[in-house]
Parts: structure tokens; C-alpha cells; sequence
């Protein structure tokens, strides 16, 4: 192991102008995170409250060992979606402990258009769902809910990933034995009538809880009988007559406790303790902030960041010298093994060989994987693409997608195009996706992106006899750049789930650490990789 050493000077004009320039990002961070924390407002929470009903995120807290901390999953989505009337989706996801066990929680939000179900809140559950399937993790379900948002159906009933898609993740994970638990704590209705009845264990309060296919409106409309909630559907019926439910709660908070007790029984999931000794970095996380370039277009010291993610600023480099836009190395985070992928400039065939060969081997060791993106993406040209650069970035891709060794992406600044999907992007099976406030990922950036259409653009109008001015092309660019500077925000990513979480840089370190307990304690793949083109 070699120590990473720090050349920054925190008095420095640039640290000082990019602590700036992130402090005034960090803002904005922090108004949607209260924005989606919000739930459907004072009015609507009031009347939530005087049916004696606890708040979603207080029925969490009540939940969870004391003292612990919630990781929440997707807080940010739907953020200025909607007409920003869903905050957080409508659902609170995240992962807590109870019983000293790791859980995934999910609660629905009736003070958010009762609980409905919008297209993203059915992709956040099954987004968290995934983490707990990948994981091992208990799920547990705190239901309120008014089943689909009837408007929208088109995109919440049919396809593969819609509704019906959390019902079967219910039944397999079931199958798999990691345990559904759900605590009805309101309305349970129509389709999200089945989270509970699939459940292993129900839990249902008495007076608020209520489970039908079909509420009394559809009962009369139906069959023309006339009848209540509590009798269509309530507590007594379900303990009592029709065993759809398993505990009788007298109130949310004893609700809780049962779950609690059921989740305590002996099995499996605990938390798994790190192989290694931790050790703090040699250097302060607080400065982070001051490595981000208030102008993204400048490099991310990666070195320096290395120097203050990893366990006593160590890393065993691997091949140093060679491929030397993208550092790979071995070293630990919070007492875990990892390999480590960072980018230090654009991907050339010589670093995507290097991360493919690192993939390869930790993979052989069982070693878990961080990519830590800052990407424009493969390096273009006459001589590159003669040379093979497609051939050799499929390798690296090719690597991350067969490899089963848990992965985690976080991304620290831009993460572009194809090297976006080289560095385990969404689609590559990450197990936990972050962003950074500053961060950025589009297809390619706003200028590149308004230049290439503008040359198309240009080509059409010169087939034609045509050109343009200057200043028609400006025109023609001035909103593809706008448009793409807009939706490659990590606050867009966010509210759009194709991370996880926006999360400052101070707490990488434990949030990787948590992520890395997680997947140690779970049920490990075999590796098998798939041909290579040479």
C-alpha cells in the first residue's frame, strides 16, 4: 500500500471560489430536500394528524432502533414534477435498522393525494424493492394508501415495470425467504389491497386500517349494496372473518411494536462487521468541496479526492504508469475491501483495457467495486477509432456488466455518454447510485450536443442551396444548451430515480461504508465473463 499524500492549500483563491460556488449549490440541495420532506403540506398533514394517524416519517422513527440513522432512497423524486404536487413521489423509501437488523422501510404518504400511486412512486418502490432483493433485506411495508392515481392509469397498470410489478418482487422475495412484512395503517385499496394480502405477516390498526378490492363506491356501483369502510374492509373483518390480516393493532404505535417483534425473531440479515481495522483518512472530509472546480469543465484532482475517501489515505495502485486517465486501485472504506475506479481525464483504449484486466481480478478475489465517475467519455478521432478504441471500451464494458461483485457508482462531477455506462451507470446494476450537488450526466454535454446539431443542421440547409448567420446558428444552439444544462442537474437525476440519492461529499464515505456492510452480509454470485473481443 502506498499513502496518498495532499498538496492543497485551503487559503488558496480557487479552494476558496469553489467552496463558494458549492455552498451556493448546497442551498439549493437543501430547499428540495425540505421541499419533498414537506408531504402535502400543513392542511393536509393536520387532518392526517386529527384521525390519529402518525406522519410518515414519524411512523419511521417510531420503527426504527433508537439512535440509528435512516438512509432514504429516492427522497428527491418527482422534485419539480407533477406540478410539484407529489413531493418525494408520495412514498418515503429508505433503509433503517430495527431489531439490530438492516430493513428496507417503504410508507406511503396519504397526506400526498392519499397515498395514490404516480408512475414514479411505483418505480421508487420498485427501485427499493430491488436494493432489498439485492441486499437480503426484510421489507416492510407501512401501507396508507388509495391505490393507482386513476388519471394516470396507462402508466401505473399495464407493462412489465407498473403495478403489478411489486407484487410478484413481493411473492419472489418471499420465495427467497427474505421476509415481507406490512402494517396497514389507513386505506389499502384495489390493486394495493395485495401488498398486504402477500405479504408473510399483516399487521392492521383498528379503526384506521382498511383493506378492499373494491371500497364502498365500487360496491354500490357494482352489486348495489350499501356499507362502510370498517365493515367493508376493517380490522375486525380481517383478524376476525376473513384472515387477510394476521395482528390486530390498537393503535399506529403498538402497529409498530408487532412489527418490531416480528422482524426480532431469528434469521438471518444482521450486520455484517468489516473484515478490517477502519481507519480515518489521513486528511479532512470537510474539504471536498474545495476540490470540486467551480467551473465544471476543469479537472477533479482525483488523487486528492482518493486521499480523503479511502481508509488511512491508502491505495495499492495497479498498473500506475499505464492507462493513467483512469486510477484503479485496492484499498478499504470503513474497514471493507474495495476496488477503486476514478477518472483522471477522458477514457483511451490503454484505460479501458486496465479497468477491464482490475474488473477481472477483483472479481477473482471477491473484491467489491467503486466507480467514482468525473467522465466526458472515450477519447473520438480518425486514429483512435482505427486503433480500436470501440473494441476496448466493449471490453470495460463487458467487465462491469458480467462482474457480480457488488458495485457502487457514485458520481463526483460529469458523467457522460458511453464512459457514463463504462463506469457502471444505471443501467449496469450498481447496488446503491449517488450523485454530488454538482454533479452532472447527459448523453453528451450541452455544447458538444448543441454543435452536433447544429452541424446536422448545417449540412440539410447546404443539400438545399441554404447556410445559415452566426447568428441563426447561436440562435439554433442558445436552447439545445439550455434544454441539456437543465436535465443533467443531479437535482433532475434525482427527482427522476436514475440515482438513488444526491449526497454531499463529506458523507461518501459513509455511505459507501453502509452500502459495503450491506452487501457483505449477503448472498454472493459467481462471476462469469462473456467473450472478450480482442
Amino acid at each position: 500500500m502506498s499513502i496518498l499524500r495532499s498538496t492543497l492549500r485551503t487559503t488558496e483563491p480557487a479552494y476558496l471560489a469553489n467552496a463558494g460556488a458549492y455552498g451556493r449549490l448546497l442551498e439549493q440541495l437543501t430547499a428540495a430536500r425540505t421541499g419533498a420532506t414537506a408531504g402535502g403540506g400543513a392542511q393536509a398533514s393536520q387532518a392526517h394528524l386529527r384521525r390519529n394517524k402518525l406522519l410518515p416519517r414519524h411512523r419511521i422513527n417510531a420503527l426504527l432502533d433508537p439512535g440509528t440513522c435512516f438512509q432514504e432512497i429516492g427522497q428527491l423524486a418527482a422534485h419539480g414534477l407533477y406540478d410539484g404536487t407529489v413531493p418525494s413521489a408520495g412514498i418515503v423509501t429508505g433503509i433503517g435498522i430495527v431489531e439490530g437488523r438492516p430493513c428496507m422501510v417503504m410508507a406511503n404518504d396519504a397526506t400526498v393525494k392519499g397515498g395514490t400511486y404516480y408512475p414514479l412512486t411505483i418505480k421508487k418502490q420498485i427501485r427499493a424493492q430491488a436494493i432489498a432483493r439485492e441486499n437480503g433485506l426484510p421489507c416492510i411495508y407501512l401501507v396508507d394508501s388509495g391505490g393507482a392515481f386513476l388519471p394516470l392509469q396507462e402508466d401505473i397498470f399495464p407493462d412489465e415495470n407498473h403495478f403489478g410489478r411489486i407484487f410478484r418482487n413481493i411473492a419472489e422475495m418471499s420465495s427467497l425467504g427474505i421476509k415481507q412484512i406490512a402494517a396497514v395503517m389507513g386505506s389499502c385499496t384495489a390493486g394495493g389491497a395485495y401488498i398486504p394480502a402477500m405479504c408473510d405477516e399483516t399487521v392492521i390498526v383498528k379503526g384506521n386500517g382498511t383493506i378492499y378490492l373494491g371500497g364502498p363506491q365500487l360496491v354500490q356501483a357494482a352489486t348495489g349494496e350499501i356499507v362502510d369502510h370498517q365493515t367493508l374492509g376493517g380490522a375486525d373483518v380481517h383478524t376476525r372473518m376473513s384472515g387477510v390480516a394476521d395482528h390486530l393493532a390498537h393503535d399506529e404505535l403498538h402497529a409498530l411494536s408487532i412489527v418490531r417483534e416480528i422482524v426480532a425473531r431469528p434469521g438471518p440479515g444482521r450486520m455484517a462487521k468489516p473484515p478490517l481495522t477502519p481507519l480515518a483518512p489521513l486528511y479532512d472530509l470537510a474539504e471536498l468541496p474545495g476540490l470540486i472546480p467551480e467551473n465544471p469543465k476543469h479537472p477533479i484532482p482525483a488523487r486528492e479526492i482518493l486521499a480523503r475517501m479511502l481508509d488511512g489515505s491508502e491505495l495499492n495502485e495497479y498498473r500506475e504508469r499505464y492507462g493513467n486517465t483512469l486510477i484503479c486501485g485496492t484499498g478499504a472504506i470503513g474497514g471493507f475491501p474495495v476496488g477503486v475506479l476514478i477518472n483522471n481525464g477522458v477514457l483511451f483504449s490503454e484505460s479501458a483495457q486496465k479497468a477491464a484486466n482490475f474488473i477481472e481480478l477483483c472479481s477473482q478475489s471477491d473484491i467489491p467495486l467503486v466507480f467514482l465517475h468525473n467522465i466526458s467519455g472515450f477519447m473520438v478521432g480518425i486514429s483512435y477509432e482505427q486503433g480500436g478504441i470501440a473494441k476496448d471500451g466493449a471490453k470495460m464494458v463487458n467487465a462491469v456488466s458480467t462482474s457480480r461483485v457488488p458495485k457502487f457508482s457514485v458520481i463526483l462531477g460529469g458523467s457522460y455518454g458511453a464512459g457514463a455506462y463504462a463506469m457502471c451507470g444505471r443501467a449496469f446494476g450498481p447496488r446503491l447510485m449517488a450523485m454530488w450537488p454538482n454533479a452532472r450526466t447527459s448523453v453528451m454535454g450541452g455544447d458538444q450536443a448543441a454543435t452536433v446539431l447544429a452541424l446536422v443542421r448545417e449540412e440539410q440547409l447546404a443539400r438545399k442551396g441554404q447556410s445559415s448567420t452566426p447568428e441563426e446558428v447561436e440562435a439554433f444552439k442558445r436552447p439545445i444548451r439550455d434544454r441539456y444544462y437543465a436535465d443533467s442537474t443531479a437535482l433532475n437525476a434525482a427527482s427522476k430515480l436514475w440515482v438513488d440519492a444526491v449526497i454531499e461529499p463529506a458523507s461518501t464515505r459513509a455511505w459507501l461504508a453502509m452500502g459495503l456492510s450491506l452487501a457483505a452480509g449477503s448472498p454472493r454470485q459467481g462471476t462469469r465473463f462473456g467473450v472478450f473481443r480482442m
